[in-house]
């Protein structure tokens, strides 16, 4: 197995086009193509077809793109846990967190990592879907639910969040407090967009969806919780219960807590093949540390 040829064949799938994939890598088409082709023999089938409109993946290639991410990511992961066997948290952690975790809480954790462990950069990546796509320059990963990146991934559940109703006591002032589900449709509905999932269905604590017409659906957390605050409308999110840095405390009031909710999970991952790596560990106990010391119980 040559991963050279498989990084090449990637590339092409993903770029569409060889040109494409050899300036991606840096190497020279013919070289590229020699990488491909040496691969194809190997499988015995056609990986691709050549068209005046690009390069089409087959049936076979596309199985083959499947494995062969997951391939590249474990060999990655191997090379990475022997070269930091016995050091001390150091070089790039590349993480991945979905979008919109609220930035008073993750500047405090930067802040804390780099004083635990100075010579260690982050390089972070945010994301609407970040289980979703490639994981190959991915060393840990955070997500929501319990459904964490296909392939050999182990995910830790670091907390649990409400997900629930809240507006701002100003527009609940001018358009009043719905006491029902059938009020909500007299108001601004705004609703977070779970990986996934569909924002125009809300859940029930008796777990009968609730389907409703929203005026903004975003993956965003923290901008749905900015309008909010700006009393634009009564929305759906997760909450960490904490206060929002600038806000009076009694700002953001919970609407129908009885009724409209759930609990929601927050796991972090990483590739089984670094679980055993001593920086990857240190980071976790810090993250779950930090979290327990920070966010209500």
């Amino acid at each position: 197995m040559d991963l050279e040829e498989f990084r090449a064949f990637l590339a092409v799938v993903e770029t569409g086009s060889f040109l494409a994939a050899a300036t991606t890598l840096n190497v020279a088409r013919a070289t590229l193509r020699r990488r491909v082709e040496a691969l194809e023999a190997r499988a015995g089938v056609p990986l691709l077809e050549r068209s005046a409109r690009g390069v089409v993946v087959t049936e076979a290639g596309s199985l083959l793109a499947t494995r062969g991410r997951l391939v590249l990511q474990e060999a990655n992961a191997l090379v990475a846990s022997v070269r930091a066997i016995g050091r001390e948290p150091v070089g790039v952690l590349r993480i991945a967190f979905p979008v919109g975790l609220p930035p008073y809480l993750l500047t405090p954790l930067f802040g804390a990592l780099r004083s635990a462990y100075p010579r260690l950069a982050l390089q972070l990546r945010i994301s609407d879907d970040p289980v979703a796509g490639s994981h190959e320059d991915t060393d840990l990963l955070a997500h929501f639910g319990g459904t964490g990146p296909s392939g050999s991934w182990l995910s830790y559940e670091v907390l649990r969040v409400r997900e629930r109703l809240i507006a701002s006591s100003d527009y609940l002032a001018r358009r009043g407090t719905p006491t029902s589900l059938e009020a909500l449709s007299g108001h601004e509905l705004l609703s977070w967009l779970a990986p996934g999932e569909d924002g125009r269905v809300w859940p029930t604590l008796t777990g009968e969806p609730l389907e409703v017409e929203p005026a903004l659906v975003t993956a965003d957390i923290h901008f749905i919780r900015q309008c909010v605050i700006a009393g634009l409308g009564i929305a759906l999110v997760p909450d960490v219960m904490l206060p929002d840095p600038g806000v009076a405390p009694g700002t953001l009031v919970p609407v129908l807590a009885d009724i409209v909710g759930r609990e929601r999970s927050v796991h972090v991952a990483i590739p089984s093949a670094l679980a055993g790596l001593p920086k990857l560990q240190a980071v976790m106990r810090h993250i779950q540390g930090f979290v327990d010391l920070r966010l209500p119980g």
